[in-house]
């Protein structure tokens, strides 16, 4: 019997995951389907067509994601008795977190920030966020603390598909916005270099760890799930700040009604 993806939203495809070139196969049409690329948000945002209000709502909620992310990955070693995998995972907390002596991605998104004229203490405490941001980050946090180690792993693999929307991220907004210079794009920059890195041990460690077409399955359901968790936060800043509904509670730009 020939088998259909999973879900049926993305596009059913008539290979058998039997290999593991098949599930990377799979793993790279889900990206080009479904990663939050394709979202109308980002266009709005790399193209020029965002106010600085709403510039200012992506940053913010955006955040409470990035400063997640070491959180999100302080569980997924503890998920590993293997030092070897312990060892490799590590650098993405320093990554995001930081060392003596050298900044981290959260420096420079707090940088981002602030440039666009936030207060460092409200971005932190997260009080302006979306109810939607919230509860998606919370859920991904959740996700790979429950779910297979295997899973928790391939829940990253976004990343596969995160240079190319840097790119145009850093080449738009600076195109586009004079609220916008490159002293405030770091993050996205030094990305370039460290999600290939990641995305590379990622796919590595779920093609050599997801030896049946049922584990290849799930690494690509976890792959799904993230693409969920991305898309749906993108959902809810439209919502609230380009459809113009944000919720009690949530940032007002300055000057919005």
């Amino acid at each position: 019997m020939t088998e259909m993806s999973f879900d049926s939203s993305f596009a059913y495809t008539e290979e058998p995951l039997e290999s593991a070139a098949a599930l990377e196969r799979r793993l790279r049409a889900i990206g080009a389907a479904r990663y939050h690329d394709l979202h109308p948000f980002h266009d709005m945002l790399h193209g020029g067509r965002l106010d600085l209000g709403q510039v200012q709502a992506w940053a913010l909620n955006r955040w409470y994601y990035q400063s997640s992310i070491p959180i999100k990955d302080a569980v997924v070693l503890s998920r590993f008795r293997d030092r070897e995998t312990r060892m490799e995972w590590r650098h993405r907390i320093e990554d995001h977190d930081g060392s003596p002596g050298d900044e981290g991605g959260l420096d420079r998104w707090l940088a981002l920030t602030t440039g666009l004229g936030l207060d460092e203490g409200y971005v932190t405490s997260a009080r302006g966020i979306l109810p939607a941001t919230r509860f998606a980050v919370d859920a991904y946090v959740s996700f790979v603390g429950t779910r297979s180690p295997l899973e928790a792993i391939a829940s990253s693999l976004t990343e596969l598909f995160a240079p190319n929307l840097h790119e145009r991220r850093i080449s738009g907004m600076l195109a586009h916005y004079d609220f916008v210079h490159p002293g405030i794009m770091t993050y996205f920059q030094r990305r370039l270099g460290q999600a290939p890195r990641d995305a590379g041990f990622a796919l590595d460690y779920v093609k050599t760890h997801a030896r049946t077409p049922e584990a290849r399955a799930l690494v690509c359901e976890a792959l799904i799930f993230k693409t969920d968790v991305l898309w749906v936060q993108l959902d809810a800043l439209y919502h609230a700040y380009v459809t113009g509904h944000p919720p009690p509670g949530a940032f007002r730009p300055e000057g919005a009604a």
